[in-house]
């Protein structure tokens, strides 16, 4: 073993750690591990260069577009309405609708945004049907997994694998070369799901339930500390709230936030107190005579007439401009008027330290502030609405188009007309002149963080490749694994690339374990086609964890879930999953 290959597979043991860790975000943990290999000369500039030629990233994007134009045009919109119609109160008959809605659409469309979309849809329909949102959105999620192996652009993991294959002088796959045992497993899962996992699905309340609102209408009222007023060098404690129902949010000096500093504080002229009260409390401050509703400072305080406040739960989504930074730096209150009380992320509500939180994807926040407010910072995609659908203008008219274009997208390229990556580039072009999406909202919804993942991952590729590193483990699984026959070999493969998609990304799990899956069939003189397939439908089923694909991720906010409840529901599924698909696969792509 040389130097260099001892220095990729310690690079390749640490990025894993970085992963499953999480100290770093993926997509930085992969460039770093890229530039690493650059910088020691392990792969030089050019050869790293060449990743952002391939065509599987450039495909990825184009299919972002899209699928957003699928979305501005409303066709998720006629699939709630059509849930809504259809649930007549029976929980079975709304599982099963939306699961099949939801696959037939994750079929077509990015099914990240297609879960993001439908869940606020679920929710509502949820109380409507007798149940929690957490009996229904484990399988809104499942059912979107389902949907992305039914196709070639059902989900990038697909377009990725094809890609890798293409790199590895294999014909690429096809549009609907998957779809077959793609039915079969989705249709495995979806009676699994009927028969035995929503029984397993767990009740649980959402967080602004668990923290609870008061059966009163509740105002947010802003109170200005007048000089002379009695009130001046006294604590928040004498202030004369006698409901008890009062609460102080913050208190604002200047222009800063004394949000932190509430306990000790003592009051000083000009300062404007920020309180969450009801209508009787907020008529016996103004007869108070020592606070003021109205400014007399000249600074332009507010009189707070109908500013009656919200408390809704939002989640952060994947393109959300909130992302990686702490809650104290976002300015939410000067901005929106608005106040986080509290972050669910990973099995917990953290309302102490609030604003030293950083938020990360599919955190739910719960958000209390006016309507107006919590409205313009959904308008500005801070965060995703999970009370109500989404209400903005949408494109009917120009829906015909949209769901033209990807069906032309797919006919065209399953009968080998033109690469997938060219008629995928035609087709965001098609839907962004046709104005079914707006150029800045087409460049909005890629997902640079996944483009940036695969360029990086496919940067460690080139060094596993460039210095024998793959060839090293592809003999060294052959030695282990040789004599076992073609079938137990497939099935190590689907395990493995299972197990890892379960605690890193999909995607960097399909462009590592792909091209040594691949080398690993040619060395033992067996087809690689049944191993791509492996590959491909194991990195993207992803049920026993909420980290593994990004839909689990964000219902796991959005349903208040434990991590315990996607092993309890998920890994049976998983496993089932990996028993039908060893068998199946060789059945389409024999060895």
């Amino acid at each position: 073993m040389t130097v260099e290959q001892i220095i990729v597979l310690v690079l390749l043991g640490c990025v894993f750690v970085s992963f499953f860790k999480e100290f770093y975000p993926p997509e930085v943990t992969a460039m770093g591990a890229s530039a690493f290999l650059i910088a020691t000369g392990i792969i030089d500039t050019q050869a790293f260069l060449a990743v952002f030629s391939s065509p599987a990233p450039i495909t990825i994007a184009m299919m972002f577009i899209i699928s957003s134009a699928l979305e501005r045009t409303g066709v998720l919109q006629i699939l709630g309405d059509f849930l809504r119609q259809r649930a007549r109160g029976s929980y079975l008959r709304t599982m099963l609708l939306m699961m099949f809605g939801t696959m037939l659409a994750s079929a077509f469309m990015n099914n990240t945004p297609v879960v993001i979309l439908m869940t606020p849809v679920m929710i509502s329909l949820a109380s409507g049907v007798g149940v929690t949102p957490s009996k229904l959105l484990i399988p809104l999620s499942f059912s979107a997994i389902f949907g992305g192996a039914l196709t070639l652009v059902g989900t990038s993991t697909n377009i990725l694998m094809s890609g890798v294959a293409t790199e590895a002088g294999l014909e690429p796959i096809t549009m609907f070369e998957m779809t077959l045992p793609g039915l079969i497993l989705a249709t495995v899962g979806m009676l699994y799901m009927v028969f035995a996992g929503r029984f397993l699905l767990p009740d649980r309340s959402s967080m602004s339930s668990l923290l609870g609102q008061g059966g009163k209408r509740q105002f947010m009222a802003r109170l200005l500390i007048p000089a002379g007023s009695k009130y001046v060098g006294q604590t928040l404690n004498d202030l004369p709230f006698t409901s008890g129902q009062a609460r102080v949010l913050d208190v604002i000096r200047g222009d800063t936030s004394l949000r932190r500093e509430l306990r000790d504080l003592e009051l000083r002229a000009g300062d404007r107190v920020v309180i969450k009260t009801d209508t009787g409390e907020i008529l016996g401050l103004k007869e108070n005579g020592q606070v003021e509703f109205r400014d007399i400072s000249g600074q332009g305080f507010e009189p707070v007439a109908a500013d009656q406040t919200l408390l809704m739960e939002a989640s952060v989504g994947p393109n959300s401009h909130l992302r990686g930074r702490a809650l104290g730096d976002l300015r939410l209150r000067r901005k929106y008027g608005i106040y986080v009380m509290a972050v669910h992320r990973n099995d917990r509500n953290i309302s102490d330290r609030i604003d030293d939180v950083s938020l990360q994807f599919a955190d739910t926040l719960l958000l209390e502030g006016t309507a107006e407010g919590i409205q313009r910072l959904m308008d500005d995609g801070g965060v995703i609405n999970l009370s109500a659908p989404a209400e903005r203008p949408v494109r009917r008219e120009k829906a015909p188009i949209a769901i033209a274009t990807i069906l032309v997208v797919m006919a065209l390229a399953a009968l080998g007309i033109m690469p997938i990556a060219g008629l995928a580039v035609i087709g965001a072009v098609t839907v962004m002149l046709t104005r079914c999406v707006d150029p800045e909202e087409a460049f909005d919804a890629i997902d640079w963080r996944i483009l940036f993942l695969i360029f990086g991952m496919l940067g460690l590729s080139i060094g596993l490749d460039a210095t024998g590193t793959a060839g090293m483990i592809v003999t060294t699984l052959v030695g282990l694994v040789g004599g076992l026959g073609p079938l137990a070999i497939l099935a190590a493969v689907y395990i493995l690339t299972s197990a890892m998609t379960e605690m890193v990304s999909n995607n960097a799990v399909a462009v590592l374990i792909g091209p040594i899956a691949i080398a690993l069939a040619l060395e033992l003189g067996l087809d690689p086609r049944p191993f791509v397939m492996a590959v491909m439908f194991a990195s993207g089923f992803s049920f026993a964890t909420p980290i593994g694909y990004q839909t689990n991720t964000f219902v796991y906010g959005a349903g208040g879930y434990k991590f315990r409840d996607f092993i309890k529901v998920g890994l049976p599924m998983n496993l089932i999953f990996a028993a039908v698909a060893v068998m199946i696969i060789p059945l389409f792509f024999p060895f």
